[in-house]
Protein backbone atom coordinates (compact mmCIF):
# COMPACT_ATOMS: atom_id res chain seq x y z
CA UNK A 1 0.00 0.00 0.00
CA UNK A 2 1.54 3.33 -1.02
CA UNK A 3 0.62 6.97 -1.54
CA UNK A 4 2.15 9.06 -4.31
CA UNK A 5 1.55 12.31 -6.19
CA UNK A 6 1.27 12.11 -9.98
CA UNK A 7 0.60 15.13 -12.22
CA UNK A 8 -0.94 17.03 -9.32
CA UNK A 9 -3.36 14.21 -8.50
CA UNK A 10 -3.30 12.19 -5.30
CA UNK A 11 -3.19 8.51 -6.20
CA UNK A 12 -3.79 5.61 -3.84
CA UNK A 13 -3.23 2.01 -4.84
CA UNK A 14 -4.90 -1.00 -3.26
CA UNK A 15 -3.86 -4.39 -4.65
CA UNK A 16 -5.92 -7.29 -3.42
CA UNK A 17 -3.68 -10.25 -4.32
CA UNK A 18 -1.40 -11.44 -7.09
CA UNK A 19 -1.64 -14.98 -8.47
CA UNK A 20 -0.69 -16.74 -11.67
CA UNK A 21 -2.85 -15.79 -14.66
CA UNK A 22 -5.39 -18.32 -15.96
CA UNK A 23 -5.34 -18.90 -19.71
CA UNK A 24 -8.67 -18.12 -21.40
CA UNK A 25 -9.10 -19.55 -24.92
CA UNK A 26 -10.53 -17.37 -27.70
CA UNK A 27 -14.29 -17.50 -28.33
CA UNK A 28 -15.60 -20.32 -30.51
CA UNK A 29 -16.14 -19.86 -34.22
CA UNK A 30 -19.81 -19.18 -34.88
CA UNK A 31 -21.33 -19.78 -38.31
CA UNK A 32 -23.77 -16.87 -38.51
CA UNK A 33 -24.26 -13.51 -40.17
CA UNK A 34 -23.69 -11.87 -36.80
CA UNK A 35 -23.60 -12.89 -33.15
CA UNK A 36 -23.07 -11.53 -29.66
CA UNK A 37 -22.66 -13.05 -26.19
CA UNK A 38 -23.59 -10.63 -23.40
CA UNK A 39 -23.35 -10.78 -19.61
CA UNK A 40 -26.81 -9.47 -18.71
CA UNK A 41 -25.83 -8.34 -15.21
CA UNK A 42 -22.85 -6.23 -16.27
CA UNK A 43 -23.46 -5.38 -19.93
CA UNK A 44 -20.05 -6.84 -20.82
CA UNK A 45 -19.74 -8.32 -24.33
CA UNK A 46 -17.83 -11.61 -24.07
CA UNK A 47 -17.84 -12.55 -27.76
CA UNK A 48 -19.01 -10.84 -30.94
CA UNK A 49 -19.03 -10.65 -34.73
CA UNK A 50 -20.72 -8.10 -36.99
CA UNK A 51 -22.73 -6.83 -34.04
CA UNK A 52 -23.67 -3.53 -35.72
CA UNK A 53 -24.50 -5.00 -39.14
CA UNK A 54 -28.06 -4.40 -40.28
CA UNK A 55 -29.88 -7.71 -40.52
CA UNK A 56 -33.51 -8.77 -40.99
CA UNK A 57 -34.87 -9.76 -37.56
CA UNK A 58 -37.85 -11.88 -38.71
CA UNK A 59 -39.78 -12.99 -35.60
CA UNK A 60 -37.13 -11.59 -33.25
CA UNK A 61 -39.23 -8.46 -33.87
CA UNK A 62 -41.82 -9.91 -31.48
CA UNK A 63 -39.48 -9.30 -28.53
CA UNK A 64 -40.12 -5.58 -29.02
CA UNK A 65 -43.84 -6.22 -29.43
CA UNK A 66 -43.89 -7.95 -26.04
CA UNK A 67 -41.69 -5.23 -24.51
CA UNK A 68 -44.20 -2.57 -25.60
CA UNK A 69 -47.08 -4.64 -24.19
CA UNK A 70 -45.20 -4.95 -20.91
CA UNK A 71 -44.71 -1.20 -20.70
CA UNK A 72 -48.38 -0.56 -21.49
CA UNK A 73 -49.42 -2.99 -18.76
CA UNK A 74 -47.10 -1.28 -16.26
CA UNK A 75 -48.56 2.11 -17.19
CA UNK A 76 -52.09 0.83 -16.65
CA UNK A 77 -53.13 1.57 -20.23
CA UNK A 78 -54.25 -2.03 -20.81
CA UNK A 79 -54.83 -5.10 -18.65
CA UNK A 80 -54.34 -8.84 -19.09
CA UNK A 81 -58.10 -9.35 -18.92
CA UNK A 82 -58.92 -6.94 -21.75
CA UNK A 83 -60.90 -8.68 -24.49
CA UNK A 84 -59.65 -7.89 -27.98
CA UNK A 85 -62.01 -8.15 -30.96
CA UNK A 86 -60.13 -9.78 -33.83
CA UNK A 87 -60.22 -7.69 -37.00
CA UNK A 88 -60.00 -8.97 -40.53
CA UNK A 89 -56.46 -7.57 -40.74
CA UNK A 90 -55.44 -9.75 -37.79
CA UNK A 91 -57.31 -12.82 -39.01
CA UNK A 92 -55.22 -15.99 -39.09
CA UNK A 93 -56.01 -16.69 -42.75
CA UNK A 94 -54.35 -13.41 -43.68
CA UNK A 95 -51.00 -15.07 -42.85
CA UNK A 96 -50.68 -18.13 -45.11
CA UNK A 97 -47.54 -20.25 -44.72
CA UNK A 98 -46.42 -18.36 -41.61
CA UNK A 99 -46.64 -18.89 -37.88
CA UNK A 100 -49.98 -18.04 -36.34
CA UNK A 101 -52.16 -18.52 -33.27
CA UNK A 102 -55.25 -19.37 -35.37
CA UNK A 103 -57.49 -16.63 -34.05
CA UNK A 104 -60.74 -16.08 -35.96
CA UNK A 105 -62.18 -12.82 -37.25
CA UNK A 106 -64.91 -11.34 -35.06
CA UNK A 107 -64.03 -13.38 -31.97
CA UNK A 108 -62.79 -11.90 -28.72
CA UNK A 109 -59.45 -12.99 -27.26
CA UNK A 110 -57.92 -11.88 -23.97
CA UNK A 111 -54.64 -9.95 -23.89
CA UNK A 112 -53.28 -12.77 -21.73
CA UNK A 113 -54.00 -15.37 -24.42
CA UNK A 114 -52.62 -13.13 -27.16
CA UNK A 115 -49.35 -12.82 -25.21
CA UNK A 116 -49.07 -16.61 -25.07
CA UNK A 117 -49.87 -16.78 -28.76
CA UNK A 118 -47.10 -14.31 -29.58
CA UNK A 119 -44.40 -15.76 -27.32
CA UNK A 120 -45.03 -19.50 -27.51
CA UNK A 121 -46.71 -19.89 -30.90
CA UNK A 122 -44.99 -16.91 -32.57
CA UNK A 123 -48.37 -15.89 -33.94
CA UNK A 124 -48.21 -13.13 -36.52
CA UNK A 125 -52.00 -12.80 -36.25
CA UNK A 126 -51.77 -12.27 -32.48
CA UNK A 127 -49.18 -9.53 -33.04
CA UNK A 128 -51.51 -7.56 -35.31
CA UNK A 129 -54.41 -7.99 -32.89
CA UNK A 130 -52.43 -6.68 -29.89
CA UNK A 131 -50.97 -3.84 -31.98
CA UNK A 132 -54.44 -2.69 -33.01
CA UNK A 133 -55.70 -2.96 -29.42
CA UNK A 134 -52.89 -0.78 -28.07
CA UNK A 135 -52.35 1.76 -30.84
CA UNK A 136 -55.39 1.54 -33.13
CA UNK A 137 -53.37 0.36 -36.11
CA UNK A 138 -50.24 -1.62 -36.76
CA UNK A 139 -48.46 1.38 -38.30
CA UNK A 140 -49.14 3.44 -35.17
CA UNK A 141 -47.87 0.56 -33.05
CA UNK A 142 -44.69 0.40 -35.15
CA UNK A 143 -44.12 4.07 -34.27
CA UNK A 144 -44.34 3.12 -30.59
CA UNK A 145 -41.86 0.30 -31.18
CA UNK A 146 -39.40 2.70 -32.78
CA UNK A 147 -39.81 5.21 -29.96
CA UNK A 148 -38.95 2.55 -27.41
CA UNK A 149 -36.03 1.41 -29.57
CA UNK A 150 -34.69 4.97 -29.62
CA UNK A 151 -35.03 5.24 -25.83
CA UNK A 152 -33.03 2.03 -25.45
CA UNK A 153 -30.28 3.30 -27.76
CA UNK A 154 -31.04 0.84 -30.57
CA UNK A 155 -29.46 3.00 -33.27
CA UNK A 156 -29.35 0.33 -36.01
CA UNK A 157 -33.03 -0.63 -35.80
CA UNK A 158 -36.22 0.33 -37.62
CA UNK A 159 -39.55 -1.45 -37.28
CA UNK A 160 -42.41 -1.25 -39.77
CA UNK A 161 -44.59 -4.04 -38.37
CA UNK A 162 -45.22 -5.96 -35.16
CA UNK A 163 -44.40 -9.48 -36.40
CA UNK A 164 -41.24 -9.35 -38.52
CA UNK A 165 -42.42 -10.54 -41.94
CA UNK A 166 -39.99 -9.22 -44.50
CA UNK A 167 -39.86 -5.56 -45.44
CA UNK A 168 -36.80 -3.78 -46.83
CA UNK A 169 -37.21 -1.02 -44.26
CA UNK A 170 -37.49 -3.44 -41.34
CA UNK A 171 -34.07 -4.17 -39.83
CA UNK A 172 -31.97 -4.41 -36.68
CA UNK A 173 -28.53 -5.59 -35.50
CA UNK A 174 -27.20 -8.23 -33.08
CA UNK A 175 -26.14 -5.49 -30.64
CA UNK A 176 -29.60 -3.91 -30.69
CA UNK A 177 -31.28 -7.28 -30.19
CA UNK A 178 -29.06 -7.97 -27.18
CA UNK A 179 -29.90 -4.53 -25.78
CA UNK A 180 -33.64 -5.16 -26.25
CA UNK A 181 -33.53 -8.68 -24.82
CA UNK A 182 -31.64 -7.53 -21.74
CA UNK A 183 -34.11 -4.65 -21.26
CA UNK A 184 -37.06 -7.06 -21.52
CA UNK A 185 -35.56 -9.29 -18.80
CA UNK A 186 -34.66 -6.38 -16.53
CA UNK A 187 -37.62 -4.03 -17.01
CA UNK A 188 -40.58 -6.34 -17.69
CA UNK A 189 -39.89 -9.54 -15.72
CA UNK A 190 -43.55 -10.61 -15.83
CA UNK A 191 -43.41 -10.60 -19.61
CA UNK A 192 -40.12 -12.49 -19.66
CA UNK A 193 -41.58 -15.31 -17.55
CA UNK A 194 -43.80 -16.26 -20.50
CA UNK A 195 -40.73 -17.14 -22.60
CA UNK A 196 -40.08 -20.27 -20.52
CA UNK A 197 -43.49 -21.73 -21.41
CA UNK A 198 -43.01 -24.77 -23.63
CA UNK A 199 -46.49 -25.13 -25.10
CA UNK A 200 -49.82 -23.38 -25.52
CA UNK A 201 -53.18 -24.58 -26.80
CA UNK A 202 -55.66 -22.23 -28.42
CA UNK A 203 -58.70 -22.96 -30.57
CA UNK A 204 -58.07 -26.67 -29.97
CA UNK A 205 -54.60 -26.47 -31.53
CA UNK A 206 -51.56 -27.25 -29.37
CA UNK A 207 -48.29 -25.67 -30.46
CA UNK A 208 -44.83 -25.94 -28.93
CA UNK A 209 -42.29 -23.21 -28.27
CA UNK A 210 -39.84 -23.09 -31.18
CA UNK A 211 -36.90 -22.45 -28.82
CA UNK A 212 -35.79 -26.09 -28.50
CA UNK A 213 -33.06 -25.18 -26.00
CA UNK A 214 -35.82 -24.94 -23.37
CA UNK A 215 -35.71 -28.75 -23.35
CA UNK A 216 -31.91 -28.97 -23.08
CA UNK A 217 -31.01 -30.25 -19.61
CA UNK A 218 -27.34 -29.27 -19.90
CA UNK A 219 -28.22 -25.56 -19.81
CA UNK A 220 -30.66 -23.60 -17.67
CA UNK A 221 -32.27 -21.77 -20.61
CA UNK A 222 -35.44 -19.81 -19.79
CA UNK A 223 -35.93 -17.85 -23.06
CA UNK A 224 -36.03 -16.19 -25.47
CA UNK A 225 -37.05 -16.18 -29.23
CA UNK A 226 -36.55 -17.76 -32.62
CA UNK A 227 -36.85 -16.08 -36.00
CA UNK A 228 -36.89 -17.22 -39.61
CA UNK A 229 -37.74 -15.97 -43.07
CA UNK A 230 -36.16 -16.81 -46.40
CA UNK A 231 -34.47 -13.41 -46.35
CA UNK A 232 -33.19 -13.45 -42.75
CA UNK A 233 -32.14 -17.08 -42.42
CA UNK A 234 -32.52 -18.80 -39.06
CA UNK A 235 -31.98 -16.76 -35.91
CA UNK A 236 -32.22 -17.44 -32.19
CA UNK A 237 -31.75 -15.38 -29.06
CA UNK A 238 -31.32 -17.35 -25.85
CA UNK A 239 -30.84 -16.49 -22.21
CA UNK A 240 -29.63 -18.84 -19.51
CA UNK A 241 -28.44 -18.67 -15.91
CA UNK A 242 -25.72 -20.37 -13.92
CA UNK A 243 -25.37 -19.36 -10.30
CA UNK A 244 -25.59 -15.56 -10.17
CA UNK A 245 -24.64 -15.16 -13.83
CA UNK A 246 -27.11 -14.62 -16.69
CA UNK A 247 -25.98 -14.67 -20.30
CA UNK A 248 -27.81 -13.46 -23.39
CA UNK A 249 -26.74 -15.05 -26.66
CA UNK A 250 -27.78 -13.55 -30.01
CA UNK A 251 -27.20 -15.58 -33.18
CA UNK A 252 -28.60 -14.18 -36.43
CA UNK A 253 -28.52 -15.50 -39.98
CA UNK A 254 -27.61 -19.18 -39.73
CA UNK A 255 -28.57 -21.69 -42.42
CA UNK A 256 -30.81 -24.05 -40.43
CA UNK A 257 -32.79 -24.60 -37.23
CA UNK A 258 -30.16 -27.07 -36.10
CA UNK A 259 -27.37 -24.60 -36.69
CA UNK A 260 -28.96 -21.73 -34.76
CA UNK A 261 -29.46 -24.07 -31.78
CA UNK A 262 -25.92 -25.44 -31.92
CA UNK A 263 -24.28 -22.02 -32.25
CA UNK A 264 -26.22 -20.59 -29.29
CA UNK A 265 -25.38 -23.61 -27.17
CA UNK A 266 -21.72 -23.24 -28.10
CA UNK A 267 -21.64 -19.61 -27.01
CA UNK A 268 -23.47 -20.18 -23.73
CA UNK A 269 -21.18 -23.04 -22.76
CA UNK A 270 -18.11 -20.93 -23.51
CA UNK A 271 -19.37 -17.98 -21.48
CA UNK A 272 -20.28 -20.01 -18.41
CA UNK A 273 -17.09 -22.10 -18.56
CA UNK A 274 -14.58 -19.28 -18.85
CA UNK A 275 -16.22 -16.17 -17.33
CA UNK A 276 -18.07 -15.15 -14.20
CA UNK A 277 -20.02 -12.17 -12.86
CA UNK A 278 -18.54 -10.79 -9.65
CA UNK A 279 -19.29 -7.91 -7.28
CA UNK A 280 -15.93 -7.22 -5.60
CA UNK A 281 -17.17 -4.17 -3.70
CA UNK A 282 -20.61 -3.25 -2.40
CA UNK A 283 -21.99 0.31 -2.25
CA UNK A 284 -20.59 2.35 0.67
CA UNK A 285 -17.47 0.15 0.89
CA UNK A 286 -14.75 2.37 2.41
CA UNK A 287 -11.66 2.50 0.22
CA UNK A 288 -9.79 5.05 2.29
CA UNK A 289 -10.00 7.35 5.26
CA UNK A 290 -8.42 10.37 3.57
CA UNK A 291 -7.13 13.69 4.92
CA UNK A 292 -9.56 16.61 4.64
CA UNK A 293 -8.70 20.22 5.50
CA UNK A 294 -10.69 23.00 7.16
CA UNK A 295 -13.08 20.43 8.65
CA UNK A 296 -14.51 19.32 11.97
CA UNK A 297 -12.67 16.03 11.39
CA UNK A 298 -9.17 15.43 10.03
CA UNK A 299 -10.21 12.60 7.72
CA UNK A 300 -13.20 11.59 5.59
CA UNK A 301 -14.32 8.15 4.42
CA UNK A 302 -14.13 7.74 0.65
CA UNK A 303 -15.75 5.06 -1.48
CA UNK A 304 -18.45 4.42 -4.07
CA UNK A 305 -22.25 4.56 -3.85
CA UNK A 306 -23.03 1.90 -6.45
CA UNK A 307 -22.46 -1.80 -7.02
CA UNK A 308 -19.29 -2.83 -8.85
CA UNK A 309 -20.79 -5.72 -10.81
CA UNK A 310 -18.41 -6.82 -13.58
CA UNK A 311 -17.44 -9.72 -15.82
CA UNK A 312 -14.01 -11.29 -15.36
CA UNK A 313 -12.29 -14.45 -16.57
CA UNK A 314 -13.29 -17.27 -14.25
CA UNK A 315 -10.90 -17.66 -11.33
CA UNK A 316 -9.27 -14.23 -11.73
CA UNK A 317 -11.44 -12.14 -9.42
CA UNK A 318 -8.73 -12.21 -6.75
CA UNK A 319 -6.34 -10.48 -9.16
CA UNK A 320 -8.44 -7.31 -9.39
CA UNK A 321 -6.69 -4.11 -8.34
CA UNK A 322 -8.45 -0.96 -7.18
CA UNK A 323 -6.98 2.54 -7.33
CA UNK A 324 -8.39 6.02 -7.07
CA UNK A 325 -7.39 9.54 -8.00
CA UNK A 326 -8.56 12.71 -6.30
CA UNK A 327 -9.18 15.72 -8.50
CA UNK A 328 -8.09 18.22 -5.83
CA UNK A 329 -7.18 18.66 -2.19
CA UNK A 330 -10.21 17.91 0.00
CA UNK A 331 -11.56 20.89 1.94
CA UNK A 332 -14.62 21.19 4.18
CA UNK A 333 -17.49 21.79 4.23
CA UNK A 334 -18.37 18.75 2.12
CA UNK A 335 -21.71 16.94 1.84
CA UNK A 336 -22.08 13.17 1.84
CA UNK A 337 -22.00 11.82 -1.71
CA UNK A 338 -19.81 14.61 -3.10
CA UNK A 339 -17.82 13.38 -6.09
CA UNK A 340 -14.12 13.94 -5.41
CA UNK A 341 -12.33 11.67 -7.87
CA UNK A 342 -12.37 8.47 -9.87
CA UNK A 343 -12.06 4.84 -8.78
CA UNK A 344 -10.53 2.44 -11.30
CA UNK A 345 -10.57 -1.36 -11.26
CA UNK A 346 -7.86 -3.10 -13.26
CA UNK A 347 -7.00 -6.67 -14.20
CA UNK A 348 -3.59 -7.59 -15.58
CA UNK A 349 -2.81 -3.90 -15.98
CA UNK A 350 -5.94 -3.19 -18.04
CA UNK A 351 -8.69 -0.92 -16.72
CA UNK A 352 -11.98 -2.82 -16.88
CA UNK A 353 -14.28 -0.46 -14.95
CA UNK A 354 -14.36 3.07 -13.52
CA UNK A 355 -16.70 4.61 -10.93
CA UNK A 356 -17.10 8.06 -9.35
CA UNK A 357 -15.29 8.28 -6.00
CA UNK A 358 -17.48 10.00 -3.41
CA UNK A 359 -17.46 11.02 0.22
CA UNK A 360 -19.36 8.56 2.40
CA UNK A 361 -20.06 11.08 5.16
CA UNK A 362 -20.73 14.76 5.67
CA UNK A 363 -17.88 16.91 6.98
CA UNK A 364 -18.68 20.31 8.44
CA UNK A 365 -16.34 23.27 8.83
CA UNK A 366 -13.91 23.14 11.73
CA UNK A 367 -13.16 25.76 14.35
CA UNK A 368 -11.40 29.00 13.49
CA UNK A 369 -8.17 27.73 15.10
CA UNK A 370 -8.18 24.35 13.32
CA UNK A 371 -8.94 26.01 9.97
CA UNK A 372 -6.06 28.46 10.51
CA UNK A 373 -3.64 25.62 11.24
CA UNK A 374 -4.79 23.70 8.16
CA UNK A 375 -4.36 26.82 6.00
CA UNK A 376 -0.79 27.23 7.23
CA UNK A 377 0.00 23.57 6.63
CA UNK A 378 -1.34 23.78 3.10
CA UNK A 379 0.64 26.90 2.30
CA UNK A 380 3.84 25.36 3.64
CA UNK A 381 3.15 22.00 2.03
CA UNK A 382 3.66 20.21 5.33
CA UNK A 383 0.89 17.66 4.70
Amino acid sequence: MRFTVLAGLFTFFMTMTTTAAIVIPPPPTVDAGGFLLLDHNTGHIIAEKNIDQRLAPASLTKIMTIYVVGKELQAGNISLTDMVTISEKAWAKKFPDSSKMFIEVGTQVSVSDLLMGIVVQSGNDACVAIAEHIAGSESAFASMMNAHAQNLGMSATNFVNSHGLHDADHFTSPRDMATLSSALIRETPEMYKIYSEREFTYNGIKQFNRNSLLWDRSLNVDGIKTGHTSDSGYSLITSATQGNMRLVSVVMGTDSERSRKAENKKLLRYGFRFYESVVPFQPNHIFANHRIYMGSKETVNLGINQSTSMTVPRGQADQLSASFELTSVLEAPMEKGTEVGLLSLTLDGETIATYPLVTLEEIQEGTFFSKAMDWINLQLGLE
